[in-house]
């Protein structure tokens, strides 16, 4: 019995190890996984498994080289310009070029029958390695693998757009930003920083223009909005757009300039003040009149020199009244000055005076600027009418 005690003693620490030893394997396959996924763990996962397609097509192309042609070794060869870093595809490479020798060996000669190792294949196998090593080197360089690298333009978009989330307004106020980028990116030079500051009695909205367009701007417009949006609601209103004139010449950009227009609305008396740099008027519907007026205020572009004034114009949204802010890409195109735009979207614009403006600004941008070329920016501002005088 005792013997027995001992054997089912000896088996059961045997199963035990072995199980303990299974689950580590495990566990460190498993964190080797999430490593690779996110970047940051080595490549060595996907050259096993990339390694051992090229025997099993090596082995497919001599059984049957009809259906399974030694071209097929592109496959493996452009997943792992994808997948692997620069040295780990190499020694892919030369595990795909072995493959071509034994195929080419065991086939016999290109000119003896169909399906054989050819002067093409040997070249269309090249070249795809070719390229997949300057993708690799490429994403060596950036420090960004590919995996991560459409996960990080997403969060960059989702960043631009939480930036430019307008925040909630009290009652009898309605608020709505539309943005569509150049080209249908999903980057966009046009953003829309706000703050509620002063208790949240007031209403501060800076929209810009970075200069470019599409993805060429995206970035700086993600760097800027995050500059402004640390700005806004710090300084007095009549700081702002000097202080930002001041980042962004530090800057030092090659292209380095933009335009902007800041609105500062007391939510209380719906009486506000406008600071441009550069940027196209602001447009105000009046309810008594239901005339359209422009807002201009004066200031040169920013980044061009330093010590730049911006002149505020003073103004006040009354009942039923709405303030639409907008880029130059809706307004202006190379076959339309910039007074034809605003006629044109004034014009587009009453067809909504009598309905109300919500959900107005997208249609308005594709009603006036659909196939333009240029990024372009609506926000709208309307006091409702049934909102009384404070």
């Amino acid at each position: 019995m005792a013997a027995g005690r001992g054997r089912r003693a000896k088996a059961e620490t045997f199963t035990a190890r072995w199980k303990m030893q299974w689950h580590r394997a495990r566990v460190g396959l498993r964190r080797s996984a999430v490593d690779y996924f996110r970047g940051d763990g080595s490549d060595w996962i996907a050259l096993a498994g990339l390694l051992l397609t090229i025997p099993v097509l090596a082995t497919m192309t001599l059984a049957d080289s009809v259906w399974c042609s030694p071209a097929t070794l592109v496959l493996p060869i452009v997943a792992g310009g994808l997948l692997l870093r620069p040295a780990s595809l190499l020694g892919l490479y030369a595990a795909g070029a072995t493959a071509l020798i034994v195929e080419s060996v065991r086939l016999g000669p290109y000119t003896e029958g169909p399906s054989r190792v050819t002067p093409g294949v040997v070249l269309v196998v090249a070249a795809c390695g070719f390229f997949g090593l300057l993708t690799a080197q490429f994403r060596s360089r950036v420090g960004v693998p590919w995996r991560r690298g459409g996960t990080m333009l997403f969060d960059l978009r989702e960043r631009i757009r939480v930036q430019s989330k307008l925040p909630k307004l009290p009652q009898g106020w309605h608020h709505e930003m539309a943005l569509r980028p150049a080209g249908g990116q999903s980057f966009s030079g046009d953003f829309v920083v706000a703050a509620r500051t002063n208790g949240g009695r007031t209403l501060e909205v800076v929209l810009t223009d970075v200069s470019g367009k599409g993805m060429d701007a995206g970035s700086r417009a993600l760097l800027l909005s995050g500059a402004f949006g640390g700005l806004l609601g710090s300084l007095p209103p009549h700081a702002f757009l000097p202080a930002a004139n001041g980042y962004l010449l530090r800057q030092d950009w090659d292209e380095g300039f933009a335009t902007s227009i800041h609105l500062v609305l007391d939510l209380d008396s719906g009486d506000y003040e406008l600071y441009s740099a550069g940027h196209p008027p602001g447009l105000q519907l009046s309810a008594g009149s239901g005339r359209w007026e422009e807002r201009a205020a004066e200031g040169p572009l920013l980044g061009v020199y330093d010590g730049a004034q911006f002149d505020s114009m003073k103004g006040s949204l009354r009942p039923g009244d709405v303030l639409m802010l907008f880029t130059d890409g809706l307004v202006e195109t190379s076959d339309r000055d910039i007074v034809e735009g605003i006629d044109r979207l004034t014009g587009e614009a009453d067809r909504y005076v009598a309905g109300g403006f919500h959900g107005a600004a997208w249609h308005l941008i594709e009603a006036v600027a659909k196939d333009v070329n240029d990024d372009r920016a609506l926000l709208l501002i309307c006091r409702e009418a049934s909102a009384p005088a404070r």
